[in-house]
């Protein structure tokens, strides 16, 4: 049933940002200001330690409070990488505008309001649609953005009073301090997501970025890649010249599968002398074309050749998209291995496709 003083869903629908929230500021003002409500949003923030669980328990409450179809939080996660959290209600046409305005409210500490971002000088090559974005402070500092963006422009700028503004924030801060501590936790954890050999992230991350992007890619509809590299006969490497120079030619391999990766790649260890990178955004013909650069560039380069040897190694590849082949992480990693033990049951030195019928 809905909240006395809000718009019907049929109203709401042929009003505009800034018409629906006009209505329901002070009822919204006294409602935040009740200890029941401010006891719930706590006990609602604090059921876990998982950034991503929290901020989805943030913006389910936002959205209970403000008629705003579109929500997301935008912070660090735990490799410093800032990314999006609990998303709800985006569209294709709106996703790009949201890490603009969280960016934005991250970096001035201030709220945001815009009628329109296609023609706010703030938000070049934004979308048309309407914003209302808020800073998560925690700890005296601005730890992320929660942001609301309206499917259409607004007649006129979606704000706030400043009275209801300010209950808004207040309670905003026990999901901005429980997204924090997540966030603290994670990043403690994530001092053991390197290896140590290579440098690169290992498989526990791999896992993790893995899952994250598969539910990205399953809600946004785009597609998303994964490649499984394996050095080809490198057990001769460490019977032929020992564990400490095949450690070193796995570091020379980690730096060559780096250099050929894109900057949005996830480029991983994931055991012994296989690799693995996860291609966001990236379709099965991309992701051959990131395969097929790695394997010419190993077999091009001279391994060991400041110990004196110049070896040659070759890598066998194997690669999996979603939802081309896998609608799952784990049936996307199942997906590519098979597809490179395709390749090293056929003569090894190629690249495979999962789905497809040959090398």
């Amino acid at each position: 049933m809905p909240a006395r003083g809000r718009r019907s869903p049929s109203s709401s629908a042929r009003t505009d940002l800034a018409s629906r929230l006009r209505p329901l500021q002070a009822e919204l003002r006294v409602r935040l200001s009740r200890p029941d409500v401010l006891a719930d949003i706590l006990r609602s923030v604090t059921v876990s330690l998982d950034p991503d669980r929290v901020a989805d328990a943030v913006v389910v409450q936002a959205a209970g409070w403000l008629p705003v179809p579109a929500w997301l939080i935008l912070a660090t996660d735990e490799v410093g990488d800032v990314r999006t959290m609990g998303a709800r209600g985006l569209t294709p046409a709106i996703e790009a505008a949201g890490p603009l305005v969280g960016q934005w409210v991250m970096r001035t500490g201030e709220v945001c309001t815009s009628m329109n971002l296609a023609e706010d000088r703030r938000f070049p090559g934004a979308p048309a649609a309407a914003a209302l974005a808020f800073p998560l402070r925690a700890r005296s500092r601005t730890i992320g953005a929660l942001v609301g963006l309206d499917r259409t422009p607004s007649s006129r700028e979606p704000k706030l009073t400043p009275p209801t503004l300010a209950a808004l924030q207040i309670a905003l801060e026990s999901g901005a301090i429980a997204l924090d501590t997540s966030l603290h936790v994670q990043r403690a954890e994530a001092l053991s997501v390197t290896d140590d050999l290579t440098q690169l992230y290992n498989s526990r991350y791999l896992a993790q970025v893995l899952r994250r992007e598969t539910k990205r890619a399953s809600r946004n509809g785009r597609p998303l890649s994964l490649l499984f590299i394996d050095l080809d006969g490198f057990k001769t490497v460490n019977d032929s010249h020992g564990h400490l120079f095949g450690s070193r030619a796995l570091v020379e391999a980690a730096a060559v599968i780096k250099a050929s990766a894109r900057e949005t790649d996830v480029v991983a260890r994931f055991g012994g002398d296989e690799f693995s990178l996860v291609l966001p955004d990236t379709g099965s013909d991309g992701a051959l074309a990131v395969g097929e650069r790695i394997r010419e560039r190993i077999a091009a380069h001279e391994f060991l050749h400041a110990d004196g040897f110049d070896m040659k190694l070759t890598v066998s590849v194997g690669v999996a998209t979603l939802p081309d082949v896998a609608m799952t992480a784990e049936s996307l990693i199942q997906a590519a291995d098979q597809a490179m033990y395709y390749v090293k049951d056929r003569g090894k030195n190629g690249i495979h496709v999962a789905g497809t019928l040959k090398v």
